[in-house]
Protein backbone atom coordinates (compact mmCIF):
# COMPACT_ATOMS: atom_id res chain seq x y z
CA UNK A 1 0.00 0.00 0.00
CA UNK A 2 1.30 3.46 -0.89
CA UNK A 3 1.57 6.00 1.88
CA UNK A 4 1.04 9.72 1.20
CA UNK A 5 4.75 10.47 0.65
CA UNK A 6 5.67 7.31 -1.28
CA UNK A 7 6.14 7.29 -5.04
CA UNK A 8 5.87 4.38 -7.49
CA UNK A 9 6.88 5.44 -11.00
CA UNK A 10 7.41 1.86 -12.22
CA UNK A 11 4.71 0.25 -10.07
CA UNK A 12 7.18 -0.52 -7.27
CA UNK A 13 6.86 1.49 -4.06
CA UNK A 14 9.84 3.75 -3.29
CA UNK A 15 9.99 4.93 0.31
CA UNK A 16 12.14 8.00 0.99
CA UNK A 17 12.58 9.95 4.22
CA UNK A 18 11.48 13.27 2.71
CA UNK A 19 11.35 14.86 6.18
CA UNK A 20 15.14 14.60 6.42
CA UNK A 21 15.59 16.38 3.09
CA UNK A 22 16.85 19.89 3.81
CA UNK A 23 17.16 22.77 1.34
CA UNK A 24 20.04 22.03 -1.04
CA UNK A 25 19.88 18.25 -0.51
CA UNK A 26 19.39 15.87 -3.41
CA UNK A 27 18.44 12.25 -3.90
CA UNK A 28 18.67 9.92 -6.92
CA UNK A 29 15.61 7.79 -7.63
CA UNK A 30 16.41 4.92 -10.02
CA UNK A 31 13.47 4.24 -12.35
CA UNK A 32 12.60 3.56 -15.97
CA UNK A 33 9.52 5.77 -16.18
CA UNK A 34 11.25 9.06 -15.45
CA UNK A 35 8.30 11.20 -16.57
CA UNK A 36 5.92 9.58 -14.08
CA UNK A 37 8.59 9.85 -11.35
CA UNK A 38 8.97 13.56 -12.06
CA UNK A 39 5.18 14.11 -11.99
CA UNK A 40 4.83 12.25 -8.68
CA UNK A 41 7.74 14.12 -7.05
CA UNK A 42 6.50 17.53 -8.25
CA UNK A 43 3.03 16.75 -6.84
CA UNK A 44 4.55 15.61 -3.52
CA UNK A 45 6.76 18.71 -3.22
CA UNK A 46 3.85 21.01 -4.11
CA UNK A 47 1.79 19.47 -1.30
CA UNK A 48 4.70 20.12 1.11
CA UNK A 49 5.04 23.68 -0.26
CA UNK A 50 8.66 22.96 -1.23
CA UNK A 51 10.34 23.87 -4.50
CA UNK A 52 12.07 21.17 -6.49
CA UNK A 53 14.45 20.81 -9.40
CA UNK A 54 14.60 17.50 -11.26
CA UNK A 55 16.96 16.14 -13.87
CA UNK A 56 16.86 12.87 -15.76
CA UNK A 57 20.20 11.18 -15.20
CA UNK A 58 22.16 7.97 -15.51
CA UNK A 59 24.14 7.29 -12.34
CA UNK A 60 26.27 4.18 -11.85
CA UNK A 61 24.72 2.77 -15.02
CA UNK A 62 21.14 3.23 -13.77
CA UNK A 63 18.50 5.47 -15.34
CA UNK A 64 16.45 7.65 -13.01
CA UNK A 65 15.92 11.19 -11.80
CA UNK A 66 18.00 13.36 -9.49
CA UNK A 67 15.83 15.54 -7.25
CA UNK A 68 17.00 18.69 -5.44
CA UNK A 69 15.02 20.53 -2.77
CA UNK A 70 15.60 24.17 -3.67
CA UNK A 71 13.38 25.93 -1.09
Amino acid sequence: MLMVDDISPDGIKIVTNWGAMHVGASVFIPCLNTQVAKEQVVKLFKRKKWQVKTKIAIENGKLGIRIWRTI
